[in-house]
Protein backbone atom coordinates (compact mmCIF):
# COMPACT_ATOMS: atom_id res chain seq x y z
CA UNK A 1 0.00 0.00 0.00
CA UNK A 2 1.35 3.40 -0.90
CA UNK A 3 0.76 6.50 1.15
CA UNK A 4 -1.60 9.07 -0.37
CA UNK A 5 -0.04 12.38 -1.40
CA UNK A 6 -1.09 15.54 0.44
CA UNK A 7 -0.47 19.23 -0.16
CA UNK A 8 -1.06 22.39 1.84
CA UNK A 9 -0.49 25.95 0.64
CA UNK A 10 -0.26 29.07 2.75
CA UNK A 11 -1.16 32.25 0.98
CA UNK A 12 -1.69 35.99 1.09
CA UNK A 13 -5.13 37.33 0.29
CA UNK A 14 -6.24 40.95 0.07
CA UNK A 15 -8.86 42.75 -2.01
CA UNK A 16 -6.41 42.95 -4.91
CA UNK A 17 -4.14 39.94 -4.42
CA UNK A 18 -4.23 36.20 -3.88
CA UNK A 19 -0.96 34.32 -4.11
CA UNK A 20 0.89 31.42 -2.47
CA UNK A 21 3.62 32.16 0.06
CA UNK A 22 4.63 28.66 1.22
CA UNK A 23 3.83 25.11 0.22
CA UNK A 24 4.35 21.63 1.63
CA UNK A 25 3.67 18.27 0.06
CA UNK A 26 4.14 14.65 0.96
CA UNK A 27 5.97 11.98 -0.99
CA UNK A 28 4.94 8.35 -1.53
CA UNK A 29 7.14 7.23 1.38
CA UNK A 30 5.54 9.71 3.81
CA UNK A 31 8.39 12.22 3.82
CA UNK A 32 7.52 15.86 3.28
CA UNK A 33 8.99 18.78 1.41
CA UNK A 34 8.26 22.38 2.25
CA UNK A 35 9.37 25.63 0.68
CA UNK A 36 8.82 29.35 0.96
CA UNK A 37 7.72 30.75 -2.40
CA UNK A 38 9.29 33.79 -4.07
CA UNK A 39 6.26 35.63 -5.48
CA UNK A 40 5.83 36.50 -9.13
CA UNK A 41 5.86 40.28 -9.63
CA UNK A 42 2.50 40.04 -11.44
CA UNK A 43 0.91 38.70 -8.24
CA UNK A 44 1.73 41.77 -6.18
CA UNK A 45 -0.65 44.73 -6.02
CA UNK A 46 0.89 48.04 -7.05
CA UNK A 47 -0.31 50.38 -4.32
CA UNK A 48 -1.27 48.17 -1.43
CA UNK A 49 0.54 47.03 1.68
CA UNK A 50 0.28 43.31 2.25
CA UNK A 51 -0.80 42.43 5.78
CA UNK A 52 1.42 40.02 7.69
CA UNK A 53 3.62 39.40 4.65
CA UNK A 54 7.34 40.12 4.61
CA UNK A 55 8.02 40.50 0.90
CA UNK A 56 11.73 40.94 1.45
CA UNK A 57 11.86 37.58 3.25
CA UNK A 58 9.84 35.88 0.49
CA UNK A 59 12.09 37.33 -2.20
CA UNK A 60 15.33 36.51 -0.36
CA UNK A 61 14.44 33.08 1.03
CA UNK A 62 11.75 31.97 -1.39
CA UNK A 63 12.27 29.34 -4.04
CA UNK A 64 11.91 30.65 -7.60
CA UNK A 65 8.68 29.47 -9.21
CA UNK A 66 10.44 27.53 -11.97
CA UNK A 67 12.35 25.49 -9.37
CA UNK A 68 9.15 24.84 -7.42
CA UNK A 69 7.31 23.77 -10.57
CA UNK A 70 10.14 21.38 -11.51
CA UNK A 71 10.18 19.86 -8.00
CA UNK A 72 6.42 19.31 -8.09
CA UNK A 73 6.71 17.72 -11.56
CA UNK A 74 9.46 15.45 -10.22
CA UNK A 75 7.67 14.47 -7.01
CA UNK A 76 4.00 14.30 -8.01
CA UNK A 77 3.70 13.26 -11.67
CA UNK A 78 0.28 11.88 -12.61
CA UNK A 79 -0.82 11.75 -8.97
CA UNK A 80 -3.99 12.61 -7.14
CA UNK A 81 -2.94 14.99 -4.38
CA UNK A 82 -5.29 15.60 -1.46
CA UNK A 83 -5.94 18.88 0.34
CA UNK A 84 -7.92 19.80 3.43
CA UNK A 85 -10.41 21.47 1.07
CA UNK A 86 -10.55 24.69 3.09
CA UNK A 87 -8.34 26.97 1.01
CA UNK A 88 -8.45 28.10 -2.63
CA UNK A 89 -5.87 25.40 -3.41
CA UNK A 90 -6.79 24.93 -7.06
CA UNK A 91 -6.45 28.66 -7.76
CA UNK A 92 -3.11 28.78 -5.93
CA UNK A 93 -1.73 25.77 -7.83
CA UNK A 94 -2.88 27.36 -11.09
CA UNK A 95 -1.09 30.61 -10.15
CA UNK A 96 2.17 28.73 -9.63
CA UNK A 97 2.07 26.84 -12.91
CA UNK A 98 0.58 29.67 -15.00
CA UNK A 99 3.45 31.94 -13.89
CA UNK A 100 5.97 29.54 -15.45
CA UNK A 101 3.75 28.51 -18.38
CA UNK A 102 3.57 24.84 -17.34
CA UNK A 103 0.77 22.41 -16.71
CA UNK A 104 0.25 21.05 -13.22
CA UNK A 105 1.50 17.44 -13.08
CA UNK A 106 -1.14 16.37 -10.56
CA UNK A 107 -4.85 16.47 -9.90
CA UNK A 108 -6.19 18.00 -6.70
CA UNK A 109 -8.88 16.32 -4.63
CA UNK A 110 -10.14 16.91 -1.12
CA UNK A 111 -9.59 14.66 1.88
CA UNK A 112 -13.34 14.01 1.78
CA UNK A 113 -12.82 12.21 -1.53
CA UNK A 114 -10.13 10.02 0.04
CA UNK A 115 -12.21 9.28 3.15
CA UNK A 116 -15.81 9.31 1.87
CA UNK A 117 -17.20 7.55 4.97
CA UNK A 118 -16.76 10.73 7.04
CA UNK A 119 -18.53 14.00 6.34
CA UNK A 120 -16.55 17.18 5.74
CA UNK A 121 -17.25 18.62 9.20
CA UNK A 122 -16.09 15.45 10.97
CA UNK A 123 -12.92 15.36 8.87
CA UNK A 124 -12.16 19.00 9.66
CA UNK A 125 -12.82 18.46 13.37
CA UNK A 126 -10.45 15.47 13.39
CA UNK A 127 -7.79 17.37 11.43
CA UNK A 128 -7.97 20.29 13.88
CA UNK A 129 -7.81 17.91 16.84
CA UNK A 130 -4.68 16.28 15.38
CA UNK A 131 -3.06 19.69 14.97
CA UNK A 132 -3.98 20.66 18.54
CA UNK A 133 -3.05 17.37 20.21
CA UNK A 134 0.35 17.35 18.48
CA UNK A 135 1.06 21.02 19.29
CA UNK A 136 1.21 21.97 15.60
CA UNK A 137 0.86 25.54 14.32
CA UNK A 138 -1.94 25.41 11.70
CA UNK A 139 -0.34 28.31 9.80
CA UNK A 140 2.61 26.18 8.69
CA UNK A 141 1.89 24.13 5.58
CA UNK A 142 4.09 21.23 6.72
CA UNK A 143 1.88 20.89 9.79
CA UNK A 144 -1.22 20.80 7.61
CA UNK A 145 0.29 18.00 5.54
CA UNK A 146 1.40 16.15 8.67
CA UNK A 147 -2.12 16.32 10.12
CA UNK A 148 -3.55 14.90 6.88
CA UNK A 149 -0.95 12.11 6.96
CA UNK A 150 -1.96 11.30 10.55
CA UNK A 151 -5.62 11.30 9.58
CA UNK A 152 -4.92 8.92 6.69
CA UNK A 153 -2.95 6.70 9.05
CA UNK A 154 -5.85 6.65 11.54
CA UNK A 155 -8.15 5.59 8.70
CA UNK A 156 -5.83 2.72 7.72
CA UNK A 157 -4.83 4.32 4.41
CA UNK A 158 -1.10 4.03 5.01
CA UNK A 159 1.17 1.09 5.72
CA UNK A 160 2.87 2.89 8.61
Amino acid sequence: MSIPHFIDIEYCQTDDALFPTAIAWSLADGRMKTVVIAPDDDWLPQDEDLPDIDLRYLNEQGVPLIELARALHEDLPDQIVYTDGLDPDEILVDRIFDAVDMESPFELATIAELIPDLDTHTLEDRRRELLFSNGLDPQLPENGVYALLLLAQEEGLTDQ
